[in-house]
């Protein structure tokens, strides 16, 4: 569920037109909206309600606006964090360090060394060379890491190949078969306190018997794990719970379905339990608001050529991914036609033989579920500015992030002495 919806004909977000956003901001424009944000952290906590204090952590990289990650950090949300960046954002939001958790493949040691300063909760290590890195940072620091090793537990998560990450050919986590001599060097090592066990097998997943197939070995390694005599006191099992992109497609399971089969599989633990939400969170919050340049006719179906482009949302061209694209003023009549951006790349598509609400030169049209992996992805290919983000709460709004002026690109460049000459 989210909170676009059409009023006397026209699409609002909350109780604010879009089409007021789009003339007061221009377009292309993200626009959020706060109650769906509000509704989906709610719904996601109440279906882990019989677990004791799990921890939530927003995937930052979903969407890493200051605004949004304020919204959730009042709501109670920690963050997981893939960066320097993305963990200095969470901070600077208001989100307590001992609520994040560090994760990602390529940690240099000056970031450990940051998110040491700030005492987050854990770091996810993803090899046994990291581990080791991170346990010289910590001891030049006079400090211990908490840390957890992510498993690859080698389960296909049914999901698009790009976003896939639990595979064994996949570059996340150590071989599960290898856990236990993991875990026994990182014992070895003193800048470490071993304290969890971390797994994560996909993005946008539409079925939980992989999730549960992931979960049942992470609880049978930790039963080995503390036969070996290790202390471990948590359990990060990840995101990627996916959410309705396609209206003709089968609804992705619930939270409510998901909670139930973690509780049920979790039983008997004795961890804390980590979660790593992100798309489930904000991406029916989110639509990227477009205006219809003109509409040219093709050889089978007209284009309808927006203002947004590949480099304001990739995700259609990066994976094929489908959104819905509906008319901020519908005028009732629907017809074929392929939606595509002004980027001189054949890839920069939107929909092609989408059946769609009948627009023209002028007209807005909303692209949905645009709230996840958006504006985060977001370029200036073609020397085009990157979109600005609005969010809206009730009958109020407030541009969260401007669009930088393109003189701004060009000063970013700098011309060397004996090129000008």
């Amino acid at each position: 569920m989210d909170h676009f919806d059409y009023v006397n004909g026209a699409m609002h977000v909350e109780q604010v037109p879009m089409a007021a956003i789009a003339d007061a901001v221009g377009t292309p424009v993200y626009i959020y909206s706060t109650a769906t944000l509000t509704r989906h952290v709610g719904v996601f906590r109440d279906a882990l309600s019989r677990l004791a204090d799990p921890l939530i952590a927003f995937a930052v990289k979903a969407n890493p606006n200051g605004a949004v990650l304020a919204t959730l950090a009042k709501l109670g949300l920690g963050a997981d964090v893939v960066s320097g960046g993305e963990l200095m954002r969470a901070i600077a939001a208001g989100i307590p360090a001992n609520r994040i958790v560090f994760s990602g493949v390529g940690k240099t040691a000056e970031e450990m060394r940051l998110a040491l300063e700030h005492g987050i909760f854990q770091f996810n290590l993803e090899s046994e060379p990291e581990a080791e890195m991170l346990s010289d940072v910590a001891l030049s620091m006079g400090r211990k890491a908490p840390v957890a090793y992510r498993i690859n537990p080698d389960v296909d998560a049914g999901t698009h190949a790009k976003i896939s990450t639990g595979k064994s050919e996949n570059k996340f986590g150590i071989p599960y078969d290898r856990a236990l001599v993991s875990y026994a060097a990182a014992r070895d090592l003193p800048g470490l306190d071993v304290q969890g066990v971390a797994v994560h097998i996909g993005s946008q997943l539409t079925d939980l018997t992989p999730l549960e197939a992931a979960f049942v070995k992470v609880g049978a390694l930790i039963e080995q794990l503390r036969g070996d005599g290790h202390d471990i006191r948590t359990a990060d099992l990840g995101g990627g719970l996916g959410v309705p992109y396609d209206p003709s497609l089968p609804i992705p399971p619930l939270p409510a379905a998901y909670g139930e089969m973690v509780t049920r599989v979790t039983d008997g633990w004795n961890v804390r339990l980590m979660f790593e939400p992100g798309r489930v969170i904000v991406g029916n919050a989110g639509a990227l608001l477009s205006r219809v340049v003109r509409v040219k006719q093709g050889a089978q179906a007209p284009f309808v050529i927006v203002d947004a482009a590949m480099n304001d949302l990739m995700r259609p061209s990066l994976y094929d991914a489908w959104h819905d694209i509906r008319a901020i003023h519908p005028v009732g009549q629907r017809a074929t036609a392929n939606v595509v951006g002004p980027v001189c790349e054949t890839g920069d598509t939107f929909a092609m033989h989408r059946d769609m609400d009948v627009v023209q030169a002028g007209d807005l049209v909303a692209f949905m579920t645009a709230g996840a992996y958006g504006a985060t992805m977001a370029g200036t290919y073609n020397s085009r500015p990157l979109t600005p983000e609005v969010l809206v709460s009730d009958d109020k709004w407030a541009v969260v992030r401007a669009r930088p002026p393109i003189e701004a690109l060009i000063e970013g460049d700098s011309i060397p002495d004996w090129v000008r000459g």
